[in-house]
């Protein structure tokens, strides 16, 4: 079973995820021994939005975290939960919000996975390059200082096919 591991930086979160855990063996909705939290079409975008970066199966939660530190979560059926040094564009779709993880000066925000008003490639375009920037934010927040040939606090996940296109801030292209 893989989990995020109990570093400082993930405490508020694993507290949270912990106390909804519910650990189970057998059935349709078990994930990694835990009682799956999250909609099946959700852990999907999520894997669909981060190719080739590990999920980790965290008590009945998908979590995608970079050099240990939480990044971003796959929450109920419409809620990514980002970790972030500011908050979305407001061209993204807010989810409602998850206390105490969203409370003010807590750096997590909630998106839609879904964003109902842009289409379909620019929405994942937008939510990937989100979610790309909540795991470079998250590796910054690590002790270990290792960088990307471009100067970005990284931990690799693999070969990954491809470029990003455009940058986080880019918008529209």
């Amino acid at each position: 079973m893989t989990l995020l591991p109990d570093l400082p930086q993930n405490t508020v979160l694993l507290d949270l995820l912990r106390e909804q855990g519910v650990p189970q063996e057998h059935g349709d909705f078990v994930y990694e021994g835990w009682e799956l939290h999250t909609h099946p079409d959700l852990v999907e975008r999520l894997e669909d939005l981060a190719p080739h970066w590990p999920v980790l199966a965290t008590f009945g939660m998908p979590v995608l975290a970079a050099k240990g530190i939480a990044a971003v979560v796959a929450w109920g059926m419409g809620m990514l939960l980002v970790r972030l040094p500011e908050a979305p564009p407001e061209l993204l779709e807010p989810a409602a919000p998850c206390p105490p993880l969203t409370d003010s000066g807590q750096g997590w925000y909630t998106v839609c996975p879904w964003q109902s008003e842009l289409h379909s490639a620019e929405s994942k375009r937008l939510l990937s390059l989100l979610v790309q920037h909540a795991l470079s934010y998250a590796a910054s927040l690590s002790e270990d200082g290792s960088i990307d040939s471009q100067g970005r606090p990284v931990q690799a996940p693999g070969k990954r096919s491809g470029k990003d296109k455009g940058s986080w801030q880019g918008g529209r292209g």
